[in-house]
């Protein structure tokens, strides 16, 4: 038996330390060394680890209720959960769908926004089509995989899923265009516009995209004006506007949501992770009210469900994550950490192996190359994101590496997000560590 034991990981060739223990944004392995989560373990440790008014929450509605059929009951820490959740969302996104995760979030909407087409206009209604981009990932399931655009994700498995088109991302460090903002008149927004009328808009039913891209572009912050303009895009040819907000929601960005940065409402988010803090597996879909209420003058019930479907365990998660974040003003923190991370991270752009620094609140990317001035990266059998990785975990900080976002192929960077509770100390603790990191990584990469 290996080191494994009776457990399928991630990757069997891969040495991983063992967690035992969490406090605040540390991590300790089973020597008791601290590491500081630098990137919240995939962007969802929000309020970091140890947080007793949750675990007590949780512990409270499990030895009340730990199970109710969502299609026989209904449940009060559901319905709390939802009106905590709805409160932090914008305009008349007001009703909740409660899943396990992301990827069951994004399929859920999916599902949403044929249903109501249907609804609204017949069963003839060819409006069915979901557009998304390249360079993108929102899940794992087939469904989601169809959508995405994360190359070494997909090509596997790409034979059983429906394939589903896409434009090209906003990436301004490496323009697909060739194009410069803000001379381009945001070209990869108006891409948008080129693929609904190339399918024909009675085919249309959605646009779905990340408002920052997260893995598989490393904190990938949109140009000035990309949201907007996609917004009346999608309004001008009926068609619906799904906002990605799995990384980005729930603060990370310093708002509640990263779209509120723009004021742009779109018809349907999909949330996950910081949602229960990482508390609870939860994934969580945001409809509007109109969309809702085609839904219940009509048939009355969304075709779709899960067994864990608003999970009263995970209900009281939600809710006890939302009331605290409000409580300790974690949104707050997160817009001025945020600043401080920014500013903090700066000077490292001039780091010979750094190409770009990027991003949003306390959700920063760095791209790495090989040469700074033709923007060339390394080639992709040296693995730089994990040399990185490796070199900051010997300095105790786990930061978020990806590969694969040019051409999904070559291409190597990584994300910094630590838990949105971190301190000015912690921020510059984690930029310390983090380019004595990417110094000693630069060391073996051109060796």
């Amino acid at each position: 038996m290996s080191e494994w034991g009776n457990l399928i990981p991630r990757s069997y060739k891969t040495e991983m330390p063992m967690a035992v223990r969490g406090e605040g944004i540390y991590i300790y392995d089973e020597s008791g060394r601290a590491y500081i989560d630098g990137c919240s373990g995939a962007l969802l440790s929000s309020v970091g680890h140890g947080n007793r008014e949750i675990v007590a929450a949780m512990a409270r509605q499990l030895e009340t209720l730990e199970f109710a059929h969502p299609s026989r009951w209904m449940n009060a820490a559901a319905l709390e959960a939802a009106k905590e959740a709805a409160s932090i969302a914008p305009a008349d996104l007001r009703s909740v769908w409660f899943v396990s995760g992301g990827s069951e979030a994004i399929e859920s909407a999916v599902k949403m926004v044929r249903q109501y087409f249907v609804e609204r206009d017949g069963l003839s209604s060819s409006k069915s089509v979901c557009i998304a981009r390249w360079a993108s990932y929102h899940g794992s399931t087939l469904g989601a995989m169809g959508l995405g655009g994360s190359m070494a994700r997909r090509r596997m498995f790409s034979p059983l899923f429906l394939e589903g088109p896409k434009i090209e991302p906003h990436y301004c460090y490496r323009c697909p265009f060739g194009l410069e903002h803000p001379s381009c008149d945001l070209r990869c927004a108006h891409a948008l516009e080129q693929a609904i009328r190339r399918i024909g808009p009675q085919y249309v039913a959605a646009f779905l995209a990340e408002p920052v891209v997260g893995s598989t572009v490393g904190a990938l912050n949109p140009p000035e004006g990309y949201w907007p303009l996609v917004r009346e895009i999608c309004s001008r040819y009926d068609v619906l506007l799904i906002a990605d907000e799995i990384m980005t929601g729930v603060g990370r960005t310093g708002k509640p949501f990263c779209v509120d940065h723009w004021k742009v409402v779109p018809d349907i988010i999909c949330s996950a992770k910081a949602l229960s803090g990482g508390y609870a597996p939860v994934g969580a879909m945001f409809v509007r009210d109109g969309i809702v209420e085609v839904l219940r003058s009509g048939s009355g019930a969304f075709m779709h469900g899960h067994t864990y479907n608003a999970n009263p365990v995970t209900g009281a998660a939600v809710a006890a994550t939302l009331r605290y974040m409000k409580a300790a003003k974690v949104f707050e923190n997160a817009a001025v950490m945020g600043e401080r991370l920014e500013k903090a991270l700066a000077p490292l752009a001039d780091l010979p192996l750094v190409g770009e620094v990027r991003g949003m609140g306390l959700m920063r990317g760095i791209e790495l190359v090989e040469d700074k001035a033709t923007k060339r990266p390394f080639a992709p059998e040296k693995k730089a994101a994990a040399v990185v990785t490796g070199e900051c975990m010997k300095r105790g900080l786990v930061v978020y590496p990806g590969s694969g976002q040019i051409d999904g192929v070559a291409g190597d960077q990584f994300m910094v997000a630590p838990p949105l509770i971190v301190t000015q100390t912690e921020v510059d603790e984690i930029v310390g560590r983090l380019e004595e990191g990417l110094r000693a990584a630069e060391k073996r990469l051109r060796s």
